[in-house]
Protein backbone atom coordinates (compact mmCIF):
# COMPACT_ATOMS: atom_id res chain seq x y z
CA UNK A 1 0.00 0.00 0.00
CA UNK A 2 1.18 3.45 -1.08
CA UNK A 3 1.81 5.97 1.83
CA UNK A 4 2.65 9.28 1.31
CA UNK A 5 6.13 10.50 2.37
CA UNK A 6 4.13 13.40 4.32
CA UNK A 7 1.76 12.71 6.49
CA UNK A 8 -0.42 15.29 8.46
CA UNK A 9 -1.69 13.01 11.46
CA UNK A 10 2.30 12.49 12.71
CA UNK A 11 1.75 16.41 14.30
CA UNK A 12 -1.63 15.78 15.66
CA UNK A 13 -1.34 13.08 17.83
CA UNK A 14 -0.73 14.41 20.83
CA UNK A 15 -2.00 18.14 22.69
CA UNK A 16 1.58 19.05 22.91
CA UNK A 17 2.61 18.40 19.24
CA UNK A 18 -0.86 20.22 18.56
CA UNK A 19 0.07 23.06 20.60
CA UNK A 20 3.35 23.21 18.94
CA UNK A 21 1.78 23.41 15.74
CA UNK A 22 -1.26 25.68 16.48
CA UNK A 23 -1.90 28.60 14.43
CA UNK A 24 -4.22 30.66 15.83
CA UNK A 25 -4.01 31.48 19.93
CA UNK A 26 -6.65 32.76 21.70
CA UNK A 27 -5.76 34.86 24.59
CA UNK A 28 -7.35 36.26 27.38
CA UNK A 29 -5.83 39.24 25.81
CA UNK A 30 -8.21 39.49 22.92
CA UNK A 31 -11.03 39.85 25.17
CA UNK A 32 -13.97 42.84 25.60
CA UNK A 33 -16.49 41.96 27.98
CA UNK A 34 -19.72 44.21 27.29
CA UNK A 35 -21.61 44.85 30.59
CA UNK A 36 -25.53 47.03 30.92
CA UNK A 37 -25.57 50.11 33.64
CA UNK A 38 -28.77 51.00 35.31
CA UNK A 39 -29.75 53.26 37.42
CA UNK A 40 -30.38 52.78 41.29
CA UNK A 41 -28.44 51.03 44.42
CA UNK A 42 -28.77 46.83 44.52
CA UNK A 43 -29.68 46.20 41.77
CA UNK A 44 -28.83 42.94 39.49
CA UNK A 45 -31.39 41.70 37.27
CA UNK A 46 -31.11 38.80 35.16
CA UNK A 47 -31.10 39.24 31.28
CA UNK A 48 -33.42 36.02 30.49
CA UNK A 49 -32.28 35.52 27.18
CA UNK A 50 -28.92 36.16 28.13
CA UNK A 51 -27.99 33.62 30.53
CA UNK A 52 -25.82 35.12 33.07
CA UNK A 53 -25.62 38.26 32.01
CA UNK A 54 -27.52 40.63 34.27
CA UNK A 55 -28.65 44.70 34.45
CA UNK A 56 -26.53 45.97 37.21
CA UNK A 57 -26.49 48.95 39.02
CA UNK A 58 -23.08 50.78 39.57
CA UNK A 59 -21.96 48.98 43.06
CA UNK A 60 -22.89 45.48 41.02
CA UNK A 61 -21.24 46.86 37.84
CA UNK A 62 -17.92 47.38 40.29
CA UNK A 63 -17.25 44.13 41.82
CA UNK A 64 -18.26 42.16 38.17
CA UNK A 65 -15.53 44.72 36.47
CA UNK A 66 -13.14 43.85 39.27
CA UNK A 67 -13.95 40.61 38.69
CA UNK A 68 -13.23 40.61 35.27
CA UNK A 69 -9.86 42.36 35.93
CA UNK A 70 -9.13 39.63 37.94
CA UNK A 71 -9.60 37.25 34.95
CA UNK A 72 -6.91 39.38 33.09
CA UNK A 73 -9.30 40.64 30.81
CA UNK A 74 -8.37 44.16 29.48
CA UNK A 75 -11.76 46.24 28.93
CA UNK A 76 -15.32 46.49 29.16
CA UNK A 77 -17.55 47.84 26.93
CA UNK A 78 -20.19 49.55 29.03
CA UNK A 79 -23.81 50.06 28.03
CA UNK A 80 -26.28 52.37 29.99
CA UNK A 81 -30.45 52.18 30.36
CA UNK A 82 -31.06 55.57 31.71
CA UNK A 83 -34.41 55.84 33.98
CA UNK A 84 -35.81 58.42 31.71
CA UNK A 85 -36.29 58.61 27.83
CA UNK A 86 -36.60 61.49 25.52
CA UNK A 87 -36.96 61.98 22.01
CA UNK A 88 -33.11 63.67 22.06
CA UNK A 89 -31.58 61.18 24.12
CA UNK A 90 -30.43 63.66 26.62
CA UNK A 91 -29.72 61.23 28.68
CA UNK A 92 -27.16 60.19 26.98
CA UNK A 93 -24.86 63.17 27.00
CA UNK A 94 -25.51 64.24 30.68
CA UNK A 95 -22.58 64.78 33.00
CA UNK A 96 -24.36 62.80 35.50
CA UNK A 97 -25.82 60.12 32.76
CA UNK A 98 -25.18 56.56 34.03
CA UNK A 99 -22.97 55.81 31.24
CA UNK A 100 -20.97 59.18 33.03
CA UNK A 101 -21.11 58.25 36.28
CA UNK A 102 -20.36 54.04 35.79
CA UNK A 103 -17.18 55.58 33.97
CA UNK A 104 -16.25 57.77 36.86
CA UNK A 105 -16.82 55.37 39.76
CA UNK A 106 -15.13 52.33 37.99
CA UNK A 107 -11.77 54.51 36.87
CA UNK A 108 -12.00 55.45 40.42
CA UNK A 109 -12.43 52.01 42.00
CA UNK A 110 -11.02 49.82 39.30
CA UNK A 111 -8.41 51.77 37.22
CA UNK A 112 -6.14 49.15 35.65
CA UNK A 113 -8.85 48.03 33.57
CA UNK A 114 -10.40 49.96 30.16
CA UNK A 115 -13.75 51.29 29.95
CA UNK A 116 -14.98 51.20 26.21
CA UNK A 117 -18.02 53.52 26.27
CA UNK A 118 -20.71 52.60 23.38
CA UNK A 119 -21.93 55.91 21.99
CA UNK A 120 -25.58 55.34 20.48
CA UNK A 121 -28.73 56.88 21.22
CA UNK A 122 -30.95 53.45 21.21
CA UNK A 123 -31.06 52.96 24.31
CA UNK A 124 -31.79 56.85 25.18
CA UNK A 125 -34.41 57.82 22.83
CA UNK A 126 -38.44 57.16 23.80
CA UNK A 127 -38.85 55.91 20.24
CA UNK A 128 -35.71 53.40 20.33
CA UNK A 129 -33.66 54.89 16.99
CA UNK A 130 -30.27 55.52 17.37
CA UNK A 131 -30.63 59.48 16.27
CA UNK A 132 -32.85 62.36 16.56
CA UNK A 133 -36.00 62.36 14.18
CA UNK A 134 -37.41 64.47 11.16
CA UNK A 135 -40.31 63.85 9.93
CA UNK A 136 -40.00 59.88 11.24
CA UNK A 137 -36.78 59.48 9.70
CA UNK A 138 -33.37 59.62 11.70
CA UNK A 139 -31.86 63.12 11.20
CA UNK A 140 -28.66 62.65 10.32
CA UNK A 141 -26.66 65.73 10.10
CA UNK A 142 -28.35 67.01 13.64
CA UNK A 143 -27.55 63.45 15.32
CA UNK A 144 -23.92 64.15 14.25
CA UNK A 145 -23.86 66.83 16.54
CA UNK A 146 -25.88 64.95 19.38
CA UNK A 147 -22.60 62.24 18.75
CA UNK A 148 -19.90 64.16 18.81
CA UNK A 149 -21.41 66.35 22.65
CA UNK A 150 -21.73 62.45 23.68
CA UNK A 151 -18.49 61.55 23.23
CA UNK A 152 -16.90 64.66 24.63
CA UNK A 153 -19.27 63.85 27.78
CA UNK A 154 -17.95 60.13 28.17
CA UNK A 155 -14.22 60.98 27.73
CA UNK A 156 -14.51 63.33 30.34
CA UNK A 157 -16.03 60.89 33.02
CA UNK A 158 -13.23 58.91 31.84
CA UNK A 159 -13.59 56.37 29.04
CA UNK A 160 -10.90 55.30 27.69
CA UNK A 161 -11.95 54.85 24.25
CA UNK A 162 -15.52 55.55 22.49
CA UNK A 163 -17.36 53.32 20.37
CA UNK A 164 -20.11 54.87 18.28
CA UNK A 165 -22.27 52.55 16.82
CA UNK A 166 -24.94 54.62 15.69
CA UNK A 167 -24.24 53.98 11.77
CA UNK A 168 -24.47 57.89 10.67
CA UNK A 169 -22.42 59.26 7.91
CA UNK A 170 -19.62 60.90 9.01
CA UNK A 171 -19.78 60.47 12.53
CA UNK A 172 -16.50 59.60 13.07
CA UNK A 173 -15.09 63.03 11.81
CA UNK A 174 -17.99 65.00 13.49
CA UNK A 175 -16.98 63.03 16.61
CA UNK A 176 -13.05 63.26 16.26
CA UNK A 177 -13.01 66.88 16.10
CA UNK A 178 -16.10 67.53 18.91
CA UNK A 179 -13.10 65.22 21.00
CA UNK A 180 -10.19 67.08 19.45
CA UNK A 181 -11.44 70.45 20.03
CA UNK A 182 -12.03 69.88 23.64
CA UNK A 183 -8.47 68.99 24.37
CA UNK A 184 -9.14 64.82 24.11
CA UNK A 185 -7.30 64.63 21.04
CA UNK A 186 -5.61 61.30 22.52
CA UNK A 187 -9.22 59.61 22.90
CA UNK A 188 -9.62 56.41 20.66
CA UNK A 189 -12.35 56.05 18.83
CA UNK A 190 -13.27 52.60 18.01
CA UNK A 191 -15.64 52.32 15.31
CA UNK A 192 -18.56 50.14 14.51
CA UNK A 193 -17.84 50.61 10.99
CA UNK A 194 -19.88 47.34 9.58
CA UNK A 195 -22.61 47.06 11.49
CA UNK A 196 -25.43 44.97 10.09
CA UNK A 197 -29.10 44.92 10.38
CA UNK A 198 -29.25 41.59 11.83
CA UNK A 199 -31.70 39.58 13.92
CA UNK A 200 -29.06 38.38 15.69
CA UNK A 201 -29.18 41.33 18.24
CA UNK A 202 -32.53 40.29 19.90
CA UNK A 203 -31.12 39.28 23.26
CA UNK A 204 -29.19 42.62 23.14
CA UNK A 205 -32.71 44.70 23.04
CA UNK A 206 -34.29 43.18 25.84
CA UNK A 207 -31.24 43.83 28.21
CA UNK A 208 -30.37 47.50 26.62
CA UNK A 209 -34.48 48.42 26.55
CA UNK A 210 -34.15 49.61 23.01
CA UNK A 211 -36.20 48.07 20.09
CA UNK A 212 -37.87 50.31 18.02
CA UNK A 213 -41.17 51.65 18.93
CA UNK A 214 -41.89 51.88 14.99
CA UNK A 215 -40.39 50.63 11.92
CA UNK A 216 -36.63 49.39 12.10
CA UNK A 217 -32.99 50.10 11.41
CA UNK A 218 -32.66 48.94 8.10
CA UNK A 219 -32.34 52.67 7.09
CA UNK A 220 -28.88 53.19 8.41
CA UNK A 221 -27.46 49.89 9.42
CA UNK A 222 -25.84 47.77 6.65
CA UNK A 223 -27.96 45.03 4.79
CA UNK A 224 -26.62 41.37 5.12
CA UNK A 225 -26.29 40.59 1.80
CA UNK A 226 -23.69 43.58 1.02
CA UNK A 227 -20.13 42.95 1.40
CA UNK A 228 -18.25 45.87 -0.83
CA UNK A 229 -20.35 48.07 1.11
CA UNK A 230 -19.15 46.94 4.50
CA UNK A 231 -15.55 47.90 2.72
CA UNK A 232 -16.25 50.88 1.99
CA UNK A 233 -18.05 52.10 5.09
CA UNK A 234 -14.53 50.86 6.59
CA UNK A 235 -12.50 52.77 4.29
CA UNK A 236 -14.40 55.60 5.11
CA UNK A 237 -14.18 55.38 8.77
CA UNK A 238 -10.40 55.01 8.46
CA UNK A 239 -10.23 57.96 6.75
CA UNK A 240 -12.13 60.10 8.88
CA UNK A 241 -9.64 59.00 11.82
CA UNK A 242 -11.04 55.58 13.23
CA UNK A 243 -8.50 54.11 15.63
CA UNK A 244 -9.83 50.68 15.50
CA UNK A 245 -12.50 49.58 13.05
CA UNK A 246 -15.58 46.72 14.23
CA UNK A 247 -17.70 43.75 12.07
CA UNK A 248 -20.65 43.43 14.43
CA UNK A 249 -22.06 40.49 14.31
CA UNK A 250 -18.91 38.22 13.83
CA UNK A 251 -20.32 34.41 13.20
CA UNK A 252 -22.34 34.88 10.37
CA UNK A 253 -20.09 37.42 8.91
CA UNK A 254 -16.40 36.09 9.17
CA UNK A 255 -15.87 36.58 5.73
CA UNK A 256 -16.08 40.40 6.08
CA UNK A 257 -13.72 40.02 8.90
CA UNK A 258 -11.34 37.95 6.60
CA UNK A 259 -12.09 41.05 3.83
CA UNK A 260 -11.18 43.32 6.54
CA UNK A 261 -8.07 42.08 7.61
CA UNK A 262 -6.78 41.47 3.66
CA UNK A 263 -7.53 44.99 2.73
CA UNK A 264 -6.82 47.19 6.26
CA UNK A 265 -3.94 47.47 8.39
CA UNK A 266 -5.68 48.58 11.14
CA UNK A 267 -6.94 46.75 14.20
CA UNK A 268 -10.03 45.16 14.42
CA UNK A 269 -12.75 44.10 16.41
CA UNK A 270 -15.56 41.83 16.06
CA UNK A 271 -18.50 41.61 18.15
CA UNK A 272 -19.58 38.35 19.16
CA UNK A 273 -23.21 39.79 19.52
CA UNK A 274 -26.03 38.95 22.10
CA UNK A 275 -27.89 36.11 19.65
CA UNK A 276 -24.75 34.08 18.99
CA UNK A 277 -24.15 33.86 22.89
CA UNK A 278 -27.88 33.05 23.33
CA UNK A 279 -27.26 30.04 20.99
CA UNK A 280 -25.19 28.44 22.18
CA UNK A 281 -26.38 28.86 25.74
CA UNK A 282 -29.49 27.48 24.90
CA UNK A 283 -28.04 24.33 22.91
CA UNK A 284 -25.72 23.61 25.55
CA UNK A 285 -28.72 24.09 28.42
CA UNK A 286 -30.32 21.26 26.17
CA UNK A 287 -27.49 19.04 26.24
CA UNK A 288 -27.40 19.54 22.28
CA UNK A 289 -23.59 20.59 22.20
CA UNK A 290 -20.87 21.23 24.62
CA UNK A 291 -21.38 24.80 25.70
CA UNK A 292 -17.36 25.35 26.90
CA UNK A 293 -16.20 23.65 23.35
CA UNK A 294 -18.65 25.56 21.18
CA UNK A 295 -18.03 28.35 22.75
CA UNK A 296 -13.77 28.06 22.57
CA UNK A 297 -14.56 26.98 18.68
CA UNK A 298 -16.56 29.93 18.43
CA UNK A 299 -14.14 32.38 19.44
CA UNK A 300 -10.97 30.80 18.19
CA UNK A 301 -13.08 31.17 14.70
CA UNK A 302 -13.39 34.69 14.85
CA UNK A 303 -10.07 35.05 15.76
CA UNK A 304 -8.72 33.08 12.62
CA UNK A 305 -10.72 35.29 10.41
CA UNK A 306 -8.38 38.53 11.61
CA UNK A 307 -9.99 39.55 14.62
CA UNK A 308 -7.42 41.48 16.87
CA UNK A 309 -10.26 42.24 19.42
CA UNK A 310 -13.13 40.52 20.50
CA UNK A 311 -16.38 41.70 22.21
CA UNK A 312 -18.32 38.80 23.57
CA UNK A 313 -20.57 37.81 26.65
CA UNK A 314 -18.43 34.55 26.98
CA UNK A 315 -15.56 36.98 28.16
CA UNK A 316 -15.56 35.83 31.65
CA UNK A 317 -16.01 31.99 30.90
CA UNK A 318 -13.95 32.03 28.71
CA UNK A 319 -11.02 33.58 30.79
CA UNK A 320 -11.15 30.92 32.98
CA UNK A 321 -10.85 28.27 30.77
CA UNK A 322 -7.68 30.36 28.63
CA UNK A 323 -6.10 30.43 32.07
CA UNK A 324 -5.81 26.60 32.65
Amino acid sequence: MFFPAYRPRRLRKNENLRRLIRETKLSVDDLVYPLFAVEGKGVKKPITSMPGNFQMSVDHLLKEVKAAKDLGIPAVLLFGIPDEKDENATGAFRKDGIIQRATREIKDKVPDILVIADLCFCEYTSHGHCGCLKDGDVDNDATLEMLAETAVSQAKAGADIVAPSAMMDGQIEAIRDGLDEAGLENTPIMAYSAKYASCFYGPFREAAESAPQFGDRKGYQMDPANSDEAMREIGLDIEEGADIIMVKPALPYLDIIRRAREEFDHPIAAYNVSGEFAMIKAAAQMGWLDGERAMLESLTAIKRAGADIILTYFAPEAAKLLQK
